[in-house]
């Protein structure tokens, strides 16, 4: 990780307060480098996901996927370049602007990230509570609502993430993600885990949500039937950066090795023809 002296932080000026109506992009990742030590991850990425669309992120092991999610949360710095949300530069943003931020997007885990000790209920209310965006007497009807939105009954308030089965686990932790109403929403590999029938059922519920509420999706995955399911456009990573972004059908088409390779084996031949 680039220590504080080693950090660029220069960045193209934007706008001077949170944009959410849609007028700029969501996410803006311009002149994106990062270095650990003299390993080089990322050299001038450049990514643009625009409002209300499902960007997938792909690439093969060790191209950065996860280091590029952790910087759009604000929770690792690049070495140099800008990452903006909604309008802002989270590289710069201070504690309590980036507070601000985070009010605004939810983050699904990739095995959930439930707190063991805290129930279902419990669990979906911990960010209302902790940032007191409800009087405690609306916290219940506010969680049963989200417990509802993602297919859960009140029957299961009251259990502990260790009853709960790995296709409840992600509904939980889908439903905690939208307790503060986001407009952006981050997936790590939302159907790992899941059975064939629980990740159709589980990608299903995410496409009606994205409808629904208008949400702005990135999702990091590895799955190639959730990737051609539920993306707007995909972006490839790949020798340090984005080499591909666009719509499935045009990313595939992309003369490229990795490419190639990805999405026009036999696994990639299997999705495609089930969307047919």
């Amino acid at each position: 990780m680039a220590t504080e002296e080693e950090i660029d932080r220069s960045c193209p000026a934007g706008p001077s307060e949170l944009t959410l109506d849609g007028s700029v992009p969501v996410v803006e990742i311009t002149n994106l480098q990062t270095r650990f030590g003299k390993t080089v991850i990322h050299n001038d990425l450049n990514l643009t996901i625009e409002d209300g669309e499902i960007m997938s992120i792909v690439g093969g092991s060790g191209t950065g996927k996860t280091v590029l999610l952790r910087q759009m949360l604000g929770l690792e710095h690049p070495t140099q370049g800008c990452v903006r949300i909604f309008g802002e530069d989270i590289t710069q943003a201070k504690p309590a602007q980036l507070q601000l931020l985070r009010n605004h997007w939810g983050m699904l885990f990739q095995e959930g990230a439930l707190y063991s000790a805290l129930t279902v209920f419990e669990n979906i209310a911990q960010p209302m509570r902790e940032l007191r965006v409800l009087p405690d007497a609306l916290v219940r009807d506010a969680v049963l609502l989200k417990m509802n939105m993602v297919g859960l009954g009140p029957e299961h308030a009251n259990k502990m993430p260790s009853d709960l089965s790995g296709g409840m686990v992600k509904r939980v932790a889908l439903a905690r993600a939208l307790a503060l109403e986001p407009k952006l929403l981050f997936l790590d590999e939302p159907t790992a885990g899941l059975d064939p029938d629980r990740s159709e059922s589980f990608v299903s519920l995410i496409k009606s949500l994205h409808r629904e509420l208008g949400l702005t999706v990135v999702m990091v995955t590895h799955d190639l039937d959730t990737l051609f399911a539920l993306s707007t456009r995909i972006a490839v990573l790949a020798e340090k950066h984005v080499i591909a972004v666009g719509p499935t059908r045009d990313v595939i088409n992309v003369d490229h090795p990795f490419i190639k390779e990805f999405f026009l084996g036999d696994r990639g031949k299997r999705a495609l023809e089930a969307l047919q």
